[in-house]
């Protein structure tokens, strides 16, 4: 057993535990978005209120990115294996090779790249975001540090 500053747990295992809890954090909000889609008989998804749930919270930070990013990751780097049955169920449907099934797929593909494209253009321009907030909060660390060393 590691004893690293005292903790009998490693730095992996804590990770494991941190996102565990944080994949548990989104799904809290997943079932919050079903009790409110239950209760109010809204025309929406569950995980689609839950989501707009989190991003209400993250806005108003009342969660900190932080208490999420971890298990986000974790699952969006798993997300194309929930993709691979209904992929598989389609050879059960020969009808989709048809022109028509050839269109749904044409269509399918389209959206999937604009998806893809939109959320990598959003996500740079999030971290150019965060990167200028963070050099502007460097630059006044240091700022603030050059005024206690010239007077």
């Amino acid at each position: 057993m590691s004893l690293e500053k005292g903790f009998p747990f490693s730095n992996d295992s804590m990770r494991v535990v941190r996102i565990i809890a944080q994949i548990l954090i989104l799904y809290i909000f997943y079932y919050a978005g079903v009790l409110i889609g239950n209760l109010t008989k809204l025309p929406l998804p569950a995980s689609v209120i839950g989501l707009v749930l989190l991003f209400i919270c993250l806005q108003l930070k009342w969660i900190k990115v932080d208490y999420i990013k971890d298990g986000a990751s974790f699952l969006i780097g798993f997300m194309m294996l929930f993709f691979i049955p209904p992929m598989i169920g389609i050879i059960n449907y020969p009808e989709l090779f048809s022109l028509s099934g050839s269109l749904l797929m044409a269509s399918v593909i389209v959206s999937t790249l604009f998806v893809l494209i939109t959320t990598s253009l959003i996500c740079q321009w999030i971290e150019k975001k965060e990167l200028a907030m963070k050099e502007k909060k460097e630059k006044g660390e240091m700022d603030h540090a050059s005024k206690y060393i010239h007077h």
